[in-house]
């Protein structure tokens, strides 16, 4: 898997074997990152069930000042790491080896700009982690979504879907605090 944008651009992230892990598309990103451009420039961007890294490490790159990447397996948090250093990210991207929902439960009042929830499709995490994520996020926050076509889950309250778009596996959808939206 490569990195598509910013000052990392054609570097390539190494991701080991694991159940369930499915990287989002080149082409997912690139859509992704456009619609977000405006808000990249020094956001604090979460990145849960973060697998191969891919949308915390795209964003740094594109100029988000920093990002927690959060693995709930050690093989991916350890290559996440070694990624890290690899990359020179320095300061700019803390991975954190740690269950999701666990973590955000006991997480300090960090006010992320930006979140990514992408969890494992056969677990069904979209409303547990939403909910959980959201007193993590800042007043302008933006969330990101990515789910098999056939998930059900809903937009929380307090949100509204900002862009989306699919493909033949995946729904994704860009949401935005409705307070700032108005």
């Amino acid at each position: 898997m490569r990195l598509i944008g910013g000052r990392w651009r054609g570097s390539r992230l190494d991701v080991p074997n694991a159940d369930g892990l499915r990287p989002t598309s080149d082409r997912v990103r690139e859509t992704l990152f456009n619609w977000l451009m405006p808000a990249l420039p020094g956001a604090r961007v979460l990145d849960l069930f973060a697998g191969s890294g891919a949308l915390g490490f795209e964003a740094v790159s594109r100029g988000a000042g920093h990002a927690v990447l959060v693995e709930r397996d050690a093989t991916l948090a350890s290559a996440l790491r070694a990624a890290a250093t690899r990359l020179g990210a320095g300061a700019s991207i803390d991975v954190v080896h740690a269950d999701a929902l666990a973590w955000l439960s006991r997480a300090e009042a960090a006010r992320f700009d930006i979140a990514f929830v992408d969890p494992p499709f056969a677990v069904g995490l979209w409303d547990a982690a939403l909910a959980a994520v959201s007193p993590a996020l800042a007043a302008d926050a933006w969330l990101y979504v990515e789910a098999s076509n056939n998930a059900a889950w809903a937009v929380p309250a307090g949100w509204r879907v900002h862009r989306e778009g699919a493909t033949r596996e995946v729904r994704y959808v860009l949401l935005r605090r409705v307070d700032e939206c108005a």
